[in-house]
């Protein structure tokens, strides 16, 4: 009896303890280094400082640590293109998805799209389709994968096909705006809304900009005493993660070839040909001897093996998540299929790129604002409007003199020196691009070229390397291009540090 006693006293007193501590007489408080007044008092003014200090992982990615590495070609240009000589730069730390996005992941888009549109406006839904007929061949019956590669429950953790880059993008912004209202509902601000129509739809863009309500649960509390005491979630409270988006094309090569297991001590061991060590398709562990690492064409009629020894296992696209995934824990950054990047394609980019996160595609927006400089309301389907930069408001910058940079030194006036001898002026607002590649003439380079990376399984293992670099009108799909999604890392390349 006198046992129990004390451990009823000993539970009671660990209870007071941590009832205490949860009260604001016992929490730390934070004081402003430049000012000396009290983070997070209303007494003060109520300027807050948010306790989160990390940036939330969202479903599905995995952190890339960046750095820098040899970007280009690692083998012998067969093709000619001369489109990718080495070159060091630097790539900060991001996020991707371990896999391929599924058909499965895709599925659950458009039964979104369906359930929010579908009635007042099917066009967004019939837009977001895959084209399901880039399975058709002329010589080939493939028909039922046109049925049923999408559709078929047995297909669900296949990647993706058919998608042209403009549909992946939407599928990104789609992915952003789920994973805020989940954490949103998570943290108890706001409660599942099930009956979302239209333009009452939760967008991140919406709803930080005050013109998305839902169904409010329990809103943050507004320390500014000159509020009502309530406030939306803002990004400085770190419960909103940015963007999900396509990765660029130094991000997807960086991420793919994996030499964060290939490095001592700031040297490379061994300068990589694929997403693994060695100048082969096969593994070395004595489990698995032999195996195939990758889903490719080894040779002409041969894209899986003999019956009953099948070398790669998969005729067409494999599951997502089969093989070996590379040292940074991603699966099939070599073959199974193509993978969109965020870049237009220019064949001489790499003489222009930045050596800090190079990308080419650069249009910076703002979003609309009306004469009185508020934003304007959203649109039918609940996302802010955005516009290009209007030039007046770039006079005086030296870091870019017009808002669409997509041709930088690469098509447009200033580097067009064969149009103009008064090149260093000011760039023209016409584009030059179709005259630069002679677009449908010599070229089908234009500025809806956009780059796709890696191998598939109708490639050979010359595309296996994370280097080859190809590209497709962005408005195009076919049956051996998918997408993963990538995410910005927020603050310290290393997590706690």
């Amino acid at each position: 009896m006198m046992k129990h006693s004390k451990l009823a006293h000993l539970f009671m007193m660990v209870m007071i303890i941590a009832l205490l501590s949860s009260c604001s007489l016992f929490k730390k408080r934070e004081y402003s280094r430049t000012t000396g007044w009290e983070y997070n008092n209303p007494e003060n003014g109520g300027f807050e400082v948010s306790p989160v200090k990390e940036q939330y992982t969202g479903p599905g990615l995995i952190l890339i640590e960046g750095g820098t590495f040899v970007m280009g070609s690692t083998q012998e240009d067969l093709m000619f293109d001369w489109n990718n000589y080495p070159r060091r730069v630097t790539i900060a730390s991001f996020y991707m998805d371990e896999t391929e996005v599924s058909n499965l992941d895709y599925l659950e888009y458009l039964y979104w799209l369906k359930r929010i549109f579908g009635t007042d406006y099917p066009q967004v839904f019939v837009n977001a389709l895959p084209d399901t007929l880039v399975w058709r061949d002329r010589l080939s019956y493939n028909e039922p994968l046109v049925e049923t590669y999408l559709r078929h429950p047995a297909y669900n953790n296949y990647p993706v096909v058919g998608i042209s880059w403009l549909q992946a993008n939407d599928y990104c912004s789609w992915r952003t705006d789920r994973v805020n209202e989940q954490m949103l509902i998570l943290e108890g601000i706001l409660d599942p809304d099930p009956d979302q129509r239209n333009e009452n739809n939760f967008n991140t863009e919406a709803y930080l900009a005050g013109q998305y309500e839902g169904l409010v649960n329990k809103p943050l509390r507004n320390l500014n005493p000159n509020s009502t005491g309530e406030r939306n979630a803002s990004m400085r409270d770190g419960l909103i993660t940015p963007r999900y988006r396509l990765p660029t094309e130094a991000e997807w090569e960086y991420a793919a070839l994996g030499l964060i297991g290939n490095t001592l001590y700031e040297r490379i061991v061994e300068r990589r040909r694929y997403p693994w060590n060695g100048n082969y398709t096969r593994t070395d562990e004595k489990k698995y001897y032999g195996s195939f690492v990758a889903n490719f064409k080894r040779g002409r009629g041969d894209y899986m093996g003999v019956a009953g020894n099948l070398n790669d296992g998969a005729d067409i696209p494999a599951p997502i998540g089969s093989y070996w995934p590379n040292d940074y824990g991603l699966y099939n950054m070599g073959g199974n299929v193509s993978e969109w990047v965020l870049d237009i394609y220019r064949p001489l980019s790499l003489e222009d790129f930045s050596d800090y996160n190079p990308y080419r595609g650069n249009v910076f927006m703002n979003a609309v604002r009306d004469q009185d400089g508020f934003l304007v309301e959203k649109d039918s389907l609940g996302r802010i409007s955005y516009e290009e930069v209007p030039d007046e408001d770039l006079v005086g910058r030296t870091n870019y003199r017009k808002a669409d940079n997509i041709n930088y030194f690469d098509g447009d006036q200033m580097s067009h020196l064969s149009e103009s001898s008064d090149w260093l002026s000011e760039p023209t607002e016409s584009n030059q691009t179709n005259g630069m590649y002679e677009y449908g003439v010599t070229s089908l380079i234009s500025d809806e070229a956009r780059v796709y990376k890696g191998g598939s399984w109708k490639d050979r293992a010359y595309y296996l390397s994370p280097g080859q670099r190809r590209f497709l009108n962005e408005n195009m799909a076919s049956n051996f291009i998918g997408f993963r999604c990538a995410m910005s890392r927020m603050g310290s390349p290393n997590p706690g540090h």
